[in-house]
């Protein structure tokens, strides 16, 4: 019985975020559009028409159709008779694959920053590690990412890495705004007067009721990762052609336009569909968690 009682808050805390989440007709829509976007992003290769137009296959008899012209390439072909569509679906996977990376990257780094800090304000750790943060934030984002990649080759993971860099100081911020007004709750002096260790005060008392800010900044920031991988590819500081990155795709095909719009026009739709699914799932896990301030 004692057990059933301890879950029972969590249970109804889920239920009525759950409620609220599900209430908003754009929160399940961008929850649907960023279900299809993993979903692609996952099985892709294993669906599209052309698996083999992914890379320097070409075609040159079926270069440049023209969209909705013929049913074997509905979205049209590239300069090198490349399907679109195939090519579009494959490149949700190096944006989601950015996503993922720097998020595993920063999410973790940033929270215990600010974790850390925020447990003991006003020390000498906290003033140590926010100026630290502080640093790194008056940098703008782009821009640093934009000179790192430069001054590297431009690869993908070098374009994750630097973007990784400069994106971790904003979750170590949000952490320790959230620390720093929950450390003084009565659940965290009652958890120091028992003995508990600060590590377990910490990660088990603290950073529970940190979790709604966190994965709704987590949520919106996939769609600004991916927005800034895009512009390194587009000019030429991501992923190198033949790869089918969305970013890449643009790039090359603002060369042909507006005669051939197809080329570049169907990848950036790809990116607004993405981003506009995260966007709209971060809204309405924000609106979802605000019911109880954010905790857990």
């Amino acid at each position: 019985m004692v057990e059933e009682r301890e879950e029972s808050p969590w249970k109804d805390a889920l239920k009525r975020r759950w409620y609220r989440f599900s209430s908003n007709p754009l929160s399940l829509v961008g929850l649907a559009i960023t279900i299809i976007t993993i979903f692609l992003a996952i099985f892709g290769e294993y669906i599209v028409p052309y698996p083999s137009h992914g890379g320097l296959y070409h075609n040159y008899d079926a270069k440049f159709i023209q969209p909705f012209t013929n049913w074997k390439y509905p979205l049209g072909t590239d300069s090198m008779g490349r399907d679109v569509l195939t090519r579009t679906i494959l490149g949700f996977r190096y944006s989601i694959r950015m996503a993922v990376v720097v998020l595993s990257l920063v999410v973790p780094s940033g929270v215990v920053v600010g974790l850390v800090a925020g447990y003991h304000k006003g020390t000498w750790i906290d003033t140590l590690l926010m100026r630290i943060s502080d640093i790194f934030i008056a940098v703008p984002p782009l821009v640093l990412a934009l000179s790192i990649t430069a001054m590297l080759e431009p690869e993908p993971f070098y374009a994750m890495m630097a973007v990784s860099l400069m994106w971790w100081p904003w979750y170590a911020r949000i952490t320790y705004n959230n620390v720093s007004s929950i450390s003084n709750e009565e659940f965290v002096r009652s958890a120091e007067i028992m003995g508990d260790s600060k590590i377990h005060i910490m990660f088990s008392e603290i950073l529970p009721n940190c979790t709604g800010p966190i994965l709704t900044k987590m949520t919106l920031d996939a769609g600004w990762v991916i927005i800034i991988g895009a512009s390194l590819s587009f000019v030429g500081l991501g992923a190198q052609p033949p790869t089918p990155d969305l970013g890449t795709m643009v790039s090359g095909g603002s060369d042909y336009l507006p005669h051939h719009w197809q080329v570049s026009i169907f990848p950036a739709m790809a990116i607004s569909f993405i981003i506009l699914g995260f966007n709209l799932l971060g809204d309405g896990i924000q609106d979802a968690f605000e019911e109880s301030g954010g905790g857990s």
